[in-house]
């Protein structure tokens, strides 16, 4: 899968491509990133990306002309995919919406604004999907961009174990039970002795329900949502209403 960047710190991105799993999966040729620098695409000598608002208002914007070459040459250059930019008012990002990307295996291009925004001529004919982490304000695109490559790239297959993306939170439609490890006691607290029992029906049945309390207590919302999906069983909406679920 290949994912071209327009940003302005390209450097930003090392975190990504050099570290952990998404590099791993890189250097297995399971993915590519391409970061292109509109500065490069200006002419003047300050190399100018950016200017003041019409109308007034604090703070620079975007040029639309040197992010439409950008694009254009990226275009030029293969990559025919998806445009996508960044802001409070997308689309909220969600692992349903991941997986798709990954199902669909097309070429994404990544428009990371800064300052106050993007000229929206450009944001009117050149991108098609606008897409937000959540109600919050950021400086710019790069670590959405960031955010949403490493949720993409770890749900490729060879990238992971399968069962590690199979069972984690949002795949089976809750928040994931909780996890423990060595040492059996510390500072007092002891692992749940069904983990430790090796049966393997009971810790099944244990890390089914955990993932419905944890759900129930901080997301009830996905409650609703996998309910109506229908990832919940019989035996997982009486075990909910006997634990105050209405």
């Amino acid at each position: 899968m290949r994912f071209d960047v327009v940003t302005l710190f390209p450097e930003i991105f090392d975190s990504i491509t050099k570290c952990g799993i998404t590099a791993r999966a890189m250097k297995r040729g399971l993915w590519s990133c391409h970061t292109w620098n509109p500065r490069a695409m200006t002419e003047d000598v300050h190399r100018t990306v950016d200017d003041r608002p019409f109308g007034g208002g604090p703070g620079m914007v975007m040029m639309a002309d040197p992010l439409a070459k950008t694009v254009d040459m990226i275009r030029a250059s293969g990559n025919r995919g998806r445009v996508i930019s960044f802001a409070p008012n997308g689309t909220k990002l969600t692992d349903e919406r991941v997986r798709r990307m990954v199902a669909e295996d097309e070429s994404v291009v990544l428009v990371c604004g800064r300052y106050e925004g993007i000229d929206e001529r450009f944001l009117s004919t050149y991108v098609d999907e606008v897409v937000s982490l959540g109600d919050f304000v950021l400086s710019g695109g790069e670590i959405p961009a960031c955010a949403l490559m490493d949720a993409v790239v770890r749900q490729l297959p060879g990238a992971i174990k399968d069962l590690s993306t199979s069972d984690e939170s949002f795949a089976t439609g809750l928040l994931d039970a909780p996890h423990y490890t060595r040492p059996e006691v510390w500072r007092g607290m002891e692992v749940p002795s069904v983990l430790l029992s090796g049966h393997h029906a009971n810790i099944s049945r244990w890390t089914r329900e955990e993932s419905l309390r944890f759900t129930l207590q901080t997301r009830p919302d996905l409650i609703k949502i996998a309910d109506s999906s229908g990832k919940l069983s019989d035996a997982d909406r009486k075990w909910l209403r006997a634990n105050g679920w209405k």
